[in-house]
């Protein structure tokens, strides 16, 4: 039998993740590499209560079909923490609930590209928005990240030269590099974008979790009717209950909604009745604290042993999220270090993934939410004594 396969997957690069996910399965190794939030912070006898609750008072409704755009009373909840938190008049009619934020991603491409259509991104970017918007066929377009946001001057030049259908963007804490954007780069993003027929898709997984528990202003505040913004509770509650939203103006919410139907009818409405009970009967920004004072510390930690372990190496300081980007020696290489500190019980995640133009061979993602402090202390050692290894070797 031979597979007639549609075209488009042989032009997908196959993803590094499946050789992330072997390493992580191995309990010997200490992983920097992957992605997870802390399983020690997720509340567990809270949710194991309100599913109890839910179960109880209204299970005939909870197991049932529901609506493609969401459980209304969630999506008035996501809506009102909106206008509560950063002041933008958020209705529940502009909120659709969506399997984790990285069905945005797919669905969002989907809408709106078509083969050779252009889409503008950081350098580097999400890896996980690279793969999904790659299954379209786009040209992607790249801007330097420095450390207050996109490059300002190469942002405009790309938004000029190649028009991009939309720029995709974290500007809270970015995943892989930790950087946030500055207040007046946000502003002078969405003067450039108000000129141009470009969407601005702005993730916002991490806006919950910056150590000094102050809310940044989103560029949609000032792009109401050309920013969208995706969401996502995996970070703040569990992920294991893959629920996130799309917050956008509600005439690409009826595009999406089309395309949402037509994939999966709705999301998980179990979940979504389990975690709007959650939410409303127990005190989730206590549990953000809880959960921002915990990375703070960790993040200090793997900095500060960054800066007496690993001075040859410069990294980046993040002021929340999950993550930071390190630049290796010259002569070292990337996919060398993984395979090295493989072997030697430390994962790390090397830069390439992260880059559509063979970028990255000179840097490694950490991630230091999911480890304990006592692994990080081990696993920065080990790294240490991996990379000093290569260098002298």
């Amino acid at each position: 039998m031979s597979y007639r396969f549609a075209s488009r997957i042989g032009k997908v690069k196959a993803s590094f993740l499946d050789e992330l996910f072997r390493v992580s399965n191995d309990p010997s190794i200490i992983s920097f590499a992957g992605g997870l939030p802390s399983s020690a912070l997720i509340d567990t006898g809270g949710i194991a209560r309100a599913t109890r609750e839910v179960m109880e008072e209204d299970a005939g409704t909870a197991l049932q079909y529901t609506t493609t755009d969401g459980y209304l009373p969630l999506r008035e909840y996501i809506a009102a923490r909106y206008r509560t938190r950063l002041g933008i008049p958020a209705e529940a009619a502009e909120i659709q609930i969506v399997n984790g934020s990285q069905q945005c991603l797919d669905l969002f491409a989907k809408i709106f590209l078509d083969p050779g259509d252009h889409v503008g991104m950081e350098r580097p970017g999400y890896l996980g928005a690279i793969e999904a918007f790659s299954l379209y066929e786009p040209v992607i377009d790249t801007v330097p990240l420095e450390d207050d946001g996109p490059d300002l001057l190469a942002f405009e030049r790309m938004i000029t030269t190649a028009q991009p259908k939309f720029f995709y963007g974290i500007p809270n804490s970015q995943n892989p590099s930790g950087r946030t954007y500055s207040q007046d780069t946000r502003r002078a993003i969405a003067e450039i974008l108000r000129e141009h027929d470009t969407v601005f898709y702005e993730d916002d997984a991490f806006g919950e979790l910056f150590f000094d528990a102050k809310p940044r202003l989103p560029v949609r505040r000032y792009l109401p009717g050309q920013a969208v913004i995706s969401g996502s509770f995996s970070k703040t509650v569990a992920p294991g209950m893959r629920i996130g939203w799309m917050y956008a103006p509600q005439e690409i919410l009826a595009k999406f909604n089309i395309v949402k139907q037509a994939s999966d009818l709705h999301s998980n409405f179990l979940c979504q009745k389990i975690l709007h009970r959650y939410l409303t009967t127990t005190d989730p920004d206590r549990r953000i604290q809880e959960i921002v004072k915990v990375y703070e510390r960790k993040c200090r930690q793997m900095c500060d042993l960054f800066n007496d372990l690993l001075p040859e190496l410069t990294h980046t300081t993040p002021e929340g999220g999950m993550f930071l980007i390190a630049t290796l020696p010259p002569g070292l290489s990337a996919r060398a270090v993984f395979d090295e500190g493989v072997r030697n019980k430390v994962a790390v995640l090397p830069g390439m993934p992260f880059y559509v133009d063979d970028g990255g061979t000179d840097t490694i993602r950490l991630n230091f939410s999911s480890a304990s402090e006592e692994q990080i202390t081990e696993g920065m050692h080990r790294l240490s004594n991996v990379i000093h290894g290569m260098l002298h070797a």
